[in-house]
């Protein structure tokens, strides 16, 4: 075996919190990031912070993506920072995607978002900047 294929595959819980029931690009990310040789967990909608945090503590998880498209992102996105610190969870990182404002992706940039990709977002840009910046365990 190389030891690429023994290396442990990065992990990543892609949620989509609160009421926002459309899921398709959740969806296809996850499938996206699968073939790119990661492991994805969907946690399905109407996820709590609680649940989604608690999904990647069981999953140990490297990344959690959040997909908010309601507006509620800065509701989500800081709950999610808060509870990750509480449980020790540094070294998971945050990104999220979906419809959210300029101004509010560098305040959640600011707050521990690691980064913030919006529609049309290429997907390799996605997978890269993970790969980029996951921390190795």
């Amino acid at each position: 075996m190389s030891q690429e294929s023994q290396e442990r595959k990065i992990k990543v819980i892609i949620a989509k919190p609160g009421l926002d029931g459309h899921d398709r690009g959740a969806k296809l990310l996850a499938r996206i990031l699968a073939e790119a040789g990661m492991e994805v967990v969907y946690t399905g909608l109407r996820q709590t912070p609680e649940m989604i945090v608690e999904t990647a503590l069981q999953e140990d998880a490297d990344v959690i993506g959040i997909s908010s498209l309601s507006g509620v992102h800065m509701y989500f996105f800081p709950r999610v920072l808060e509870l990750l610190r509480e449980k020790g969870m540094n070294d998971v990182m945050l990104i999220g995607g979906g419809i959210i404002p300029q101004d509010d992706a560098e305040e959640l940039k600011k707050m521990g978002v690691a980064e913030i990709f919006g529609p049309g977002t290429p997907t390799g840009q996605i997978v890269e900047f993970i790969r980029k910046n996951v921390r190795k365990r």
